[in-house]
């Protein structure tokens, strides 16, 4: 089917001349800025915020802002379901906009940031991501987006990827929490935050999805795909949505091999072994930080460091470990020095850090 034939069906399913010659410039740039959009469909500009909206409401198109008004082209099956139940031209029409919302669009940054108007949409981008997970999550959620995310949580952790969740409710409310099968079939571990608090996914220290909790003023969301930023939100998670909230559940081995996804617990825990004078095994699996290519290590851990001085009556403090911080690792041949999530002076960066076993020496 040629463009005047797709225009003439399209119009046939009530869309106006503004709105077919935007929707077809939408898909064939994949996104593209409401100004370029205006040019390409010779539409006017001041028009041209209307008939995107238009469209959106329509499930056609959605919009989004990135420095101004952005709409990329959604999946049509929903929208072109009645023109599937016209005559073949309608059926042919239907092809050719699913044909072209699937081209690849134009080549992006692989560091991407988009700010979009429907939870809906940074639901649906934590679902993918947490399909696609390979190491680790990191979640706050309301009981009801627990359940709507369940499924994916399940495969998740049956692939062995570590999964943290924070499950947030409100006061006044009475959620009830996730039961206890639930969460031993979902995550590693689970935390209450009794406070609203935004949706957050973190996966695999590059993905993150965020949305303000229901009762804010504004309604967007943000999907990021990006190691930096990424690390900005493992923060907020750590210290707003994890650390000062009590355990609810967890399968964490209490006994070595112990597993940790996070270089900075692990010194919490191993640092007073070490001042006691036990011999610490430890693997780690992570990636080189120059080059990115995965590295796997055993040896003993024979130091921590993080800044200021250590700690001796307590555990280290989170905030004590906001800055570098890193393990030495002997491996009988070379010393290693090891940093977590984040780490840019350190020659690796671990992923994964399983305590294998522990000896005390006699004194």
């Amino acid at each position: 089917m040629d463009t005047e034939a797709l225009r003439a069906a399209l119009a046939d399913a009530g869309l106006s001349p503004y709105r077919i010659a935007a929707y077809l410039a939408v898909l064939e740039r994949g996104s593209a800025a409401a100004t370029e959009i205006a040019r390409a469909a010779d539409v006017p500009n001041p028009r041209i915020y209307d008939v995107l909206r238009d469209l959106e409401r329509e499930g056609y198109v959605e919009t989004y802002e990135r420095g101004t008004l952005r709409a990329r082209a959604l999946d049509p099956a929903e929208a072109l379901a009645d023109l599937r139940d016209r005559a073949q031209r309608f059926e042919a029409a239907a092809a050719e906009i699913e044909e072209r919302w699937q081209r690849p669009p134009p080549t992006t940054e692989a560091h991407e940031a988009s700010v979009v108007s429907r939870f809906e949409t940074v639901l649906e981008g934590a679902r993918r991501a947490i399909g696609g997970a390979t190491d680790q999550v990191q979640l706050s959620v309301t009981p009801s987006q627990f359940e709507n995310l369940r499924a994916s949580l399940e495969r998740a952790h049956g692939r062995d990827v570590n999964v943290r969740v924070s499950v947030n409710t409100d006061p006044r409310d009475q959620d009830l929490l996730p039961a206890r099968d639930a969460l031993d079939a979902t995550c590693t571990e689970a935390r209450h935050r009794p406070l609203p608090a935004p949706f957050l996914a973190i996966v695999d220290r590059t993905t993150a999805c965020f949305a303000p909790h229901s009762e804010a003023a504004d309604r967007y969301g943000v999907l990021i795909e990006d190691r930096v930023h990424a690390y900005v939100f493992h923060w907020y998670f750590l210290s707003c949505c994890w650390e000062v909230f009590e355990p609810q559940y967890t399968d964490r081995a209490t006994e070595p091999p112990i597993e940790y996804v996070d270089v900075r617990r692990c010194i919490r825990d191993v640092e007073p072994l070490l001042a006691g004078g036990a011999t610490v095994a430890a693997r780690i699996e992570g990636r080189e930080t120059d080059s990115s290519e995965p590295v796997s290590l055993r040896g003993r851990v024979t130091d921590v460091s993080y800044a200021g001085e250590p700690v001796e009556e307590s555990a280290v403090p989170l905030m004590r470990l906001a800055g570098r911080a890193s393990m030495t690792l002997d491996t009988g041949n070379e010393t290693h020095e090891i940093g977590g999530w984040g780490a840019i002076l350190e020659p690796i960066e671990a992923t994964r850090v399983t305590i294998e076993r522990t000896e005390r020496t006699e004194r």
